[in-house]
């Protein structure tokens, strides 16, 4: 047991668990946020100074829930990324970056960011420590 978590923690370690992690990490932080819309959504109207779009603000937020379990389950993990770029797009380029880099509430630089890690899962996918990998296994050959 210690010798695996020594293996984990060495520069050379287990790169699969890292990754994962990322992905679960990122998935919970979007299911976060959408239980946050969802609970709130007078936060999100404030922030776009709009109240005639409460039906796609409702998408957002089901967007983040859904998108986000699925991330973190690492479950159709790729559409899992996909639904969800549209709006992080979105709050990036017309939201956030009129605030500009390095302003107290550092939106714009956790949004960049939420953005490319989405990018990256949807390019390269769930991993190796996922139920997608665990059922593309089970699927039997032709």
């Amino acid at each position: 047991m210690a010798n695996a978590f020594t293996n984990l923690l060495s520069p050379g370690g287990n790169k699969d668990v890292a990754y994962a992690l990322i992905r679960i990490f990122l998935g919970a932080a979007l299911m976060v946020r959408g239980l946050f819309l969802f609970l709130n959504p007078e936060a999100l109207t404030k922030i776009v100074d709009d109240n005639s779009l409460n039906m796609y603000f409702s998408w957002i937020a089901i967007s983040h829930l859904l998108g986000g379990l699925m991330l973190l389950l690492g479950l159709l993990t790729r559409l899992g990324a996909l639904i969800q770029l549209p709006e992080v797009a979105y709050a990036v380029f017309f939201i956030h970056a009129k605030q500009g880099l390095m302003m107290g509430g550092q939106s714009f630089e956790l949004a960049t960011m939420t953005l490319f890690l989405l990018l990256v899962i949807l390019v390269y996918g769930a991993g190796p420590l996922s139920l997608d990998a665990k059922l593309a296994s089970t699927v039997p050959e032709e």
